[in-house]
């Protein structure tokens, strides 16, 4: 009988000592069993959103700095049967290729040549060509950058909301 009376006090001084820990950690002023349990689930609860919010400054932090430090940089020169168009960034370019490609095919150039370059930035150089398919209308430079631009903005925004 002794020995079930001095395991059954070891083991409540086991708990009574968890209990003082976890009161002490979770900040509680509580005195009950119960409460400090509650306290310490509404603590695991607050710092689970702290994790989240800080999860989420640092990927807007990390978009900004991207977006601020990768700026995108435009070149379109015309030539003898097109135009020669140039797109380059550092880095921070996933997803452009294609919004690049969808304005080329707004416009109706067809790419005659081209090469992309994602090693080290981005780099796109392509020489398009009016498609002559059923358009009489004649594009200039300024009308290709304005489409390029479009796209490079239409990309920055897509990136912006995704995080």
């Amino acid at each position: 009988m002794k020995n079930v009376v001095s395991r059954e006090s070891r083991m409540a001084a086991a708990t009574c000592k968890k209990m003082r820990t976890l009161r002490s950690i979770t900040n509680s002023h509580a005195y009950s069993k119960t409460t400090i349990i509650l306290d310490a689930t509404k603590y695991i609860d607050e710092l689970k959103h702290r994790v989240e919010r800080i999860n989420q400054e640092i990927a807007m932090a990390q978009n900004s700095t991207c977006q601020k430090s990768c700026p995108v940089q435009l070149r379109v020169e015309a030539q003898d049967k097109g135009f020669l168009i140039k797109v380059f960034s550092e880095r921070c370019c996933g997803g452009l290729l294609v919004f690049l490609l969808e304005a080329f095919e707004e416009l109706g150039l067809d790419i005659f040549q081209a090469r992309v370059s994602c090693s080290e930035g981005f780099l796109f150089e392509a020489v398009g060509v009016k498609d002559d398919q059923g358009s009489s209308e004649c594009l200039i430079v300024q009308d290709i950058k304005r489409g390029v631009w479009k796209a490079i903005q239409n990309w920055s925004n897509q990136v912006k909301e995704r995080t």
